[in-house]
């Protein structure tokens, strides 16, 4: 940008700097919200429950089930995102 384009758009830099700080604030969002650990963590305790007779092995099997499909769309939107950047 030359001088004259800068001193001209400088009224627009907080505009510029708000909108940057809400990206910043939706792609931490959407990290959190599409991480699958917290899913391999509720795998784990599931596996544990099970191990430990608190659930039946077809309760097991319906949760492991909802949790691998959900375990599984995050990590293809993980995927997604790698491929776009």
């Amino acid at each position: 940008m030359g001088l004259i384009t800068q001193l001209l758009t400088l009224p627009l830099a907080p505009v510029r700097g708000a909108v940057w700080v809400m990206d910043q604030v939706v792609l931490t969002a959407e990290q959190q919200y599409y991480d699958p650990e917290p899913v391999l963590r509720q795998l784990a305790e599931l596996e544990q429950e099970l191990l430990d007779g608190r659930i039946a092995e077809e309760e097991f099997d319906r949760r492991e089930d909802e949790l691998l499909d959900e375990l599984e769309w995050r990590q293809a939107y993980q995927r997604q995102m790698r491929g776009c950047s």
